[in-house]
């Protein structure tokens, strides 16, 4: 007997390591999401971290004292000078007062460093050449001269008289608020081997791919071993995208956002169906449109093609003449129309002779009571003539319908089928034509019908599928667009 293990093994869904249907085996992965889940938040952080340093600077300095090193920052060896002598020359201050030569020795080691931080820009480095506009534009302010120079600024700033006249502690209090910050917040980058600045996020990132490693080889490991028919190769595939999560090139650690949103919709802690509905329909909609346009434009374009090479019965001759796949030897079209001339002729219109008669019966009686002879006939006494006249009126009335083509016949019913008797006739007779065609054609007769429209579709996307391989798609999409184009323009037209 043979086995029906690789059968079901085939047919059922992706097998798991863990099973989620168990409460200890449904907290385990979402365990395993939410560790996904951290160490993605730690990729997203790592990224951030230098656009936005000064924010963490600023509310979290010590996240940034245990950061900066992982990135390769320290602080910037000239700032952090100019920030020491500043303080250096408060504290002589305190000791000695304003007036005394350790005073000005500090004044004019920090005139110095103004000039050489202006010529230098310390603050290149780092990508925050604006600060330092910051600083130069302040200091202007604060300490105005003719030439609106940033250097004579911080020359007349760090001086004996500025500082007296002004008051020494007011200034040092408005130095530490508003430039202190921005030199504090300067750095220096140190670069690597390669040319690039240092980032040794893989010294954090290295413990979740090993980690996330070790738990794809084993998931996959167990998934190939309960299932006969599944290698370890299947298993691997079918958790192709957990392959991400310990890839640890800086260019595809974003990626990991596949497998975190898999396995928290796997675990139940997010819900992407509505997400993913909604994307498809919008998907639909967006293509919708032009695709139906496409493929209408197509086939009118190869009815075009086959018009052009003459008249409609050499484009029969030739489509006869090319290869059509057919599935069943029959051909449905002209079958059908047979069958249905069949039902017409023999079982739908014997049916129908008391709705005909009717009809016919009226017109004849519209013609004659509106004839020019029976009115003289009402003014002229005896009655030998009137069969005869009346004979002659109705042949000469159906001679004129055959005789005078097909619009004086239109003409001619038009005006007896204008009141409402005769319209309600003829609605009746389309009524029970529709109903008694319909009843004929039900049934065994009506089954066959549709299995031999669903052969004709069949046959259809066979050759047609296969004719629009050989078309020049191009051709298709820009008929589209000269459409449009047309569109365009009327509609402009039109307003």
């Amino acid at each position: 007997m043979l086995s029906t293990e690789p059968i079901e093994s085939m047919t059922m869904k992706k097998p798991r390591a863990i099973n989620k249907n168990t409460p200890v085996g449904l907290w385990i992965e979402r365990g395993l999401s939410m560790i996904a889940v951290v160490n993605y938040a730690l990729v997203l952080f790592n990224i951030s971290y230098i656009p936005w340093r000064d924010f963490y600077f600023r509310h979290f300095r010590e996240l940034t004292e245990l950061y900066d090193p992982i990135m390769g920052i320290e602080p910037h060896r000239d700032t952090v000078r100019y920030i020491e002598t500043v303080a250096a020359l408060n504290n002589q201050v305190v000791e000695t007062g304003l007036e005394s030569p350790e005073v000005e020795d500090i004044l004019l080691s920090l005139q110095q460093q103004s000039i050489e931080m202006v010529d230098t820009n310390p603050f290149a480095i780092a990508n925050k050449s604006g600060a330092l506009e910051t600083i130069k534009n302040r200091m202007r302010d604060r300490a105005p001269n003719p030439d609106d120079s940033s250097k004579q600024a911080f020359a007349t700033f760090w001086s004996v008289e500025y500082l007296d006249d002004n008051g020494f502690m007011e200034e040092i209090d408005w130095f530490t608020s508003q430039i202190k910050p921005l030199m504090e917040a300067n750095y220096f980058r140190r670069l690597s081997e390669t040319g690039n600045f240092v980032n040794d996020f893989w010294r954090i990132d290295f413990p979740f791919v090993l980690f996330f490693l070790v738990e794809f080889l084993i998931r996959t490991r167990v998934v190939s071993s309960k299932f006969n028919t599944v290698t370890w190769l299947d298993a691997m595939l079918w958790r192709w995208y957990d392959i991400l999560m310990f890839i640890s090139l800086p260019t595809a650690r974003l990626l990991r956002i596949i497998p975190v949103t898999i396995r928290l919709d796997q675990t139940g802690l997010i819900k992407l169906e509505k997400l993913r509905a909604f994307a498809s329909r919008g998907l639909v909609s967006s293509v919708s449109q032009e695709l139906t346009e496409a493929v209408i434009i197509q086939f009118i374009n190869q009815v075009q093609d086959q018009l052009r090479e003459g008249n409609i019965g050499k484009a029969i001759a030739q489509s006869q003449q090319q290869r059509y796949m057919n599935i069943n030897n029959l051909n449905e079209i002209e079958f059908i129309s047979n069958q249905l001339i069949q039902v017409v002729v023999y079982k739908v219109i014997p049916q129908l002779e008391s709705d005909i008669e009717a009809l016919i019966r009226y017109n004849v009686e519209s013609v004659v009571k509106n004839s020019e002879v029976v009115e003289r006939f009402k003014k002229v006494p005896g009655f030998d003539n009137i069969a005869k006249e009346l004979s002659d009126r109705l042949i000469g009335e159906l001679s004129q319908l055959a005789t005078e083509g097909p619009n004086s016949a239109y003409e001619g019913i038009r005006k007896a089928m204008s009141d409402r008797k005769g319209s309600q006739l003829t609605e009746q007779l389309v009524r029970d034509f529709g109903k008694v065609l319909w009843q004929e054609i039900e049934g065994e007769q009506m089954q066959q019908f549709e299995y031999l429209l669903v052969d004709l579709l069949e046959e259809i996307k066979l050759n047609y599928i296969h004719r629009v391989d050989e078309e020049n798609f191009e051709q298709v999409l820009a008929s589209i667009q000269e459409r449009r184009k047309l569109e365009g323009l009327i509609v402009y037209e039109e307003d």
